[in-house]
């Protein structure tokens, strides 16, 4: 039965929303404050619309690893629940790791394991797992090279779950002028015009490949959402021509939709979810909205505001 929703569908605080299905309904995580002592706020709903408060996700590091625990992700494997998450302070010095835990809300302790000492600046990491049982790690890095300097999207072959080949490729560069982050950015010694794909979140469908991908300034209205297409996971990966962004600001109603993930519901369908901030830009919320898969990929009529059903 359809389920009514109006967007935002979380009041509270969390970006970088990443849904996860489990039998007893579903799990957020996202983004956010400290609970309960620990990083990353953890929610529970039954039908992804109502949702309650599960308590904190991470025990935290010690304090020299960094402050700002960024962009959860969760994978089920073998019994137990993996999450991947960044850790650093600001804009400095992120790093990819992961925790374990028995229980999918958690609590999650950490590896000990450093999965990117070879990256300048590492993000958002994805987990994901192809038909043929091999993993990968999506994530977002830095890249001093090329004609537009930034945040790219990388990806790296996941030999176990707290492994990576550390052979990671680059497999979107910045193309346009609306993933440009900011101009005259001060990084690492020199002076840019920055451009930044962040936020990468793979499906496959129709025996393609598809990458949603965050652009643009994650601080403003002209953050969004966009896709790029690939045979194998490992690339080429290339962006449909003329192919509109699936989420960008309305404005007045929805200011800066984006970081997404997707999780197919128990009835099959999938669903994008994503943040976007409130009218005073003070806050990331929650949003949902119904993915509709074409031959040509992926459709979302969003992002909404008013009232529909799921």
């Amino acid at each position: 039965m359809p389920v009514p929703y109006c967007n935002p569908v979380y009041d509270g605080y969390l970006a970088d929303p990443f849904v996860l299905r489990t039998a007893e309904g579903y799990v957020a995580i996202g983004t956010g404050g400290v609970v309960d002592g620990r990083a990353f706020e953890v929610l529970t709903s039954p039908d992804l619309v109502h949702w309650a408060p599960a308590g904190g996700a991470l025990e935290p590091l010690p304090r020299e690893q960094g402050t700002d625990y960024w962009a959860p992700e969760i994978a089920e494997h073998d019994g137990r629940w993996w999450l991947y998450y960044s850790i650093g302070t600001g804009d400095v010095g992120h790093h990819l790791r992961v925790a374990v835990s028995d229980k999918a809300t958690g609590p999650y302790e950490d590896c000990g394991v450093d999965l990117t000492p070879h990256e300048r600046f590492a993000i958002d990491p994805h987990p994901f797992l192809d038909g043929d049982g091999t993993r990968y790690l999506f994530y977002a890095r830095d890249v001093l090279e090329g004609d537009r300097v930034g945040t790219m999207l990388a990806v790296d072959v996941l030999q176990s779950m707290t492994a990576l080949a550390r052979s990671p490729r680059t497999i979107l560069r910045p193309s346009g002028d609306w993933q440009l982050f900011r101009r005259d950015r001060e990084m690492y010694g020199q002076v840019y015009d920055w451009h930044t794909l962040e936020g990468p979140f793979v499906r496959e469908r129709h025996g393609r490949y598809w990458c949603f991908y965050s652009g643009g300034s994650w601080e403003t209205d002209g953050y969004g959402v966009a896709t790029a297409v690939a045979d194998h996971p490992l690339g080429p990966w290339s962006e449909p021509p003329d192919a509109p962004p699936l989420l960008a600001t309305v404005p007045g109603k929805v200011l800066g939709p984006g970081h997404n993930s997707v999780v197919t519901t128990h009835e099959g369908r999938d669903v994008l979810v994503y943040h976007a901030w409130d009218r005073d830009l003070t806050a990331r919320r929650m949003c949902i909205d119904p993915i509709v898969w074409t031959p040509d990929g992926p459709t979302v009529d969003g992002p909404s505001w008013q009232p529909r059903k799921l």
